[in-house]
């Protein structure tokens, strides 16, 4: 499945509706449960005036979150595809700044206190390559967000942009650790109950709407009534210890 023409097809929407964009992204917390991990992660180690920068940042929703709770922090964001970057670029204010980098090779003039790196390894075949230069990027216990799929994730082996078909955590661990980085936490997202809801609101709506626009009327009734149950099993995801899972979150420190 190839993810970057709906992608482009919402950020064109709200191109011509910038209003759109704070509903999009309060959209994005209601269905994503990794937007949930990471932002506790971002509340447990970022402080008001670090710096922060946003590794693939695509629509820029993290660096959204970190400019409105940590108003006098300066953010970072980088992707090879700038025009998501330069859309948000016009909503905020001079404590944020873009730049089109290949993160094999980009390294950030600046030192950063804490840098996320949210489901763009997979997309990447030189991922070593990335964590060094991040690596280099962070202050001396800078920290390190990574979310991306594991490899028991079967959406990840037919996503047209994945060069890999997800991770097997232990592999990430050591990468990480060869990178200079120390794990202060490594666990499985999408267990179970995260895996049922990502079912429920992502991937069955999105086959139907694939299918024909003409599944909208039943799609807004699908999700009024199965979006309670949905922030239930992503709540029941987050507190529990999933021995397994379709996502991975890893919290690293630079050494």
């Amino acid at each position: 499945m190839q993810y970057d023409p709906i992608k482009d097809r919402l950020a064109e929407s709200i191109k011509s509706f910038p209003a759109l964009r704070r509903y999009f992204y309060q959209a994005l917390d209601l269905l994503l449960l990794r937007q949930r991990y990471v932002k506790a992660a971002i509340k447990h180690h970022f402080s008001d005036g670090m710096r922060f920068y946003d590794a693939g940042a695509g629509f820029c929703q993290y660096s959204d979150f970190v400019l409105k709770n940590y108003p006098n922090s300066r953010v970072l964001a980088t992707d090879l595809k700038t025009d998501y970057l330069r859309q948000y670029s016009f909503a905020v204010g001079p404590h944020f700044s873009f730049k089109s980098a290949d993160l094999q090779v980009f390294r950030p003039r600046h030192r950063y206190n804490m840098a996320i790196a949210i489901d763009i390894l997979e997309h990447i075949e030189d991922d070593v390559s990335v964590l060094k230069n991040i690596h280099s990027a962070l202050v001396p216990q800078g920290i390190l967000i990574i979310s991306t799929p594991s490899d028991t994730d079967p959406a990840a082996k037919f996503t047209a942009e994945h060069v890999r078909p997800g991770y097997d955590k232990s592999e990430l661990e050591a990468k990480l650790l060869a990178s200079g980085f120390e794990i202060l936490c490594s666990k499985y997202s999408y267990g179970f109950f995260g895996a049922l809801s990502w079912r429920l609101m992502i991937k069955y709506p999105l086959t139907l709407w694939g299918k024909s626009k003409l599944w909208a009327p039943v799609l807004a009734l699908w999700y009024l009534l199965l979006l309670p149950a949905s922030q239930l099993l992503m709540k029941m995801d987050m507190l529990i210890t999933n021995p397994s899972g379709t996502g991975i979150i890893i919290v690293a420190s630079r050494k």
